[in-house]
């Protein structure tokens, strides 16, 4: 089977753009790794960071991390800002909006079982959020 130069380069940029890809989840899974072990290190709180400490958000820009509202305790998601929701691990600025998208049209959370209602949060995203989690009081007011 002999290829067209066409043919090549179309095979070639494909194969690159699958490779850009894979580079680009394995960045993204390592940053979510690395504020996945401090939610685990503080018991739930992700600790004060400096003005140098930033990880990936979903649009692959730096942003800094924005610790919850009170450390050691779970983030409560009728409480919760989208700073807060962002700086779960695997959650970023997209998630954490449809998750107030979601509060705001259906009303406060019952359980945080109903997360899973949330576009983007599967089983396995979560099995991850549910130790950081709760269902307390009514949403703050704007």
């Amino acid at each position: 089977m002999v290829l067209t130069a066409a043919e090549r380069k179309l095979l070639l940029l494909v194969i690159g753009l699958l490779v850009l890809g894979t580079l680009d989840d394995a960045w993204r899974m390592h940053a979510d790794g690395r504020r996945l072990a401090r939610v685990r290190h503080t018991g739930g709180a992700v600790p004060a960071l400096g003005a140098d400490s930033f990880a990936a958000s979903d649009s692959g820009t730096a942003r800094s991390v924005d610790p919850p509202a009170s450390p050691g305790r779970p983030l409560d998601l009728n409480r919760a800002t989208l700073a807060e929701l962002d700086a779960l691990p695997g959650i970023g600025p997209v998630t954490a909006r449809r998750i107030l998208d979601h509060r705001a049209r259906y009303g406060p959370f019952r359980d945080p079982r109903d997360l899973r209602a949330v576009k983007g949060i599967g089983p396995k995203l979560f099995a991850r959020l549910e130790p950081l989690v709760a269902v307390g009081s009514a949403p703050r007011s704007p």
